[in-house]
């Protein structure tokens, strides 16, 4: 029989994102207590005044100061008996399986709506695993005689520019035309927040400030 879901640690650096996500699990646990941290360094915090652990942990991959992959790997060593759950814009080998190896018991896309969420979260409470339909056909699809190939391969080859995914630069491209997160979003049928957290991804990676600079990094690369 699952394990009650009282203590829930929530490991995410975009504030919006984080509101939205303490509200649903507010809103399907209701008696639960809710620890609210946007970087690797609050959430080790959190762990060394929790000596309890985490029934279960929401942790985001790429955090301010480091990854969320590590603090998978500390939440196993310390607190094993902790659902940990990925919730993500990554959906592709790399990050995916770097995580479960790194010990996440769950991987969500942060495009799922509320309702699918709230589905998921149910399907904890009867001890099954959180993972995203689309997640899942790619570990499927990883395991078949032809596995998919990761989808950094399919990034611009050129050893000068940081590898981007192929979802990384369809929002580029949209970038470099322009168009605002909302209207990118629309277009690639995915959330605000998804897309949001592209941008954000993206900025990192090319070492940019502003949404000039990614549409002219979008120029270079023949995107526009």
């Amino acid at each position: 029989m699952p394990l009650p879901i009282r203590h829930i640690l929530i490991v995410e650096d975009s504030p919006e994102y984080q509101r939205w996500l303490a509200g649903v699990l507010s809103s399907h646990w209701p008696d639960a207590h809710l620890h609210l941290t946007a970087s690797l360094g609050a959430a080790r915090a959190w762990l060394a005044r929790a000596p309890d652990g985490f029934d279960l942990a929401l942790v985001d991959l790429l955090l301010p100061d480091g990854s969320g992959a590590e603090l998978m790997t500390e939440l196993g060593r310390q607190h094993p008996r902790t659902m940990v759950v990925v919730a993500t814009i990554f959906d592709d080998d790399a990050h995916l399986f770097g995580a479960l190896a790194a010990g996440a018991q769950g991987y969500l896309l942060k495009d799922l709506d509320e309702t699918q969420l709230l589905r998921h979260l149910e399907a904890i409470g009867a001890g099954a695993p959180p993972i995203s339909p689309a997640i899942a056909r790619r570990m499927l699809a990883h395991f078949r005689d032809k596995p998919v190939a990761p989808a950094t391969a399919h990034a611009i080859d050129d050893p000068a520019q940081p590898a981007l995914t192929p979802r990384e630069l369809e929002v580029l491209r949209y970038i470099g035309r322009g168009l605002r997160v909302v209207e990118a979003a629309r277009l690639l049928n995915l959330t605000e927040h998804t897309v949001a957290g592209y941008v954000k991804s993206l900025y990192r990676k090319l070492n940019v400030s502003s949404r000039a600079e990614a549409a002219l990094e979008a120029a270079r690369r023949g995107l526009v």
